[in-house]
């Protein structure tokens, strides 16, 4: 797995990289229908959203990216909490992010689709993600 680079989201309505598209790890059965309400007030109701349980883990975000839009649905994850966008404008992302913290959801890693990230396994995206988030909190 090669290092890439942070670079912040700008506001725009230019899409991101990738299909249109929600990666969710960490998220309990009964906290999903809760997600897709916040998704629902942040005018994102049909993006499609890929819940990622600890089996798909070892998964490149690129094969998850294709699964069907509600896969993993019903099942809890136990991997770390975390979004990861493909596709959505930067202005998008940015409403979502203020109204999970605007909804009290328990804060979660983010990330967003690269060509890089897109070869990585989930499991190292999410260990490079809290790497970062314990480098940035010192």
């Amino acid at each position: 797995m090669s290092k890439g680079t942070f670079e912040k989201v700008q506001h725009s309505d230019t899409p991101l990289f990738g299909p249109p598209k929600l990666l969710l790890c960490g998220f309990s059965a009964p906290a999903q229908p809760k997600f897709r309400s916040v998704m629902e007030m942040a005018g994102m109701d049909d993006v499609p959203v890929v819940w990622v349980n600890g089996k798909m883990g070892e998964k490149p975000l690129e094969a998850l990216i294709e699964l069907p839009d509600d896969s993993g649905a019903g099942e809890d994850s136990t991997l770390a909490r975390a979004i990861v966008v493909s596709g959505i404008t930067e202005n998008q992302l940015h409403s979502l992010m203020a109204l999970c913290r605007k909804s009290g959801m328990q804060n979660a890693l983010w990330a967003v689709l690269t060509p890089t990230s897109q070869t990585w396994p989930m499991k190292d995206l999410l260990a490079e993600l809290q790497a970062e988030r314990g480098a940035l909190s010192k």
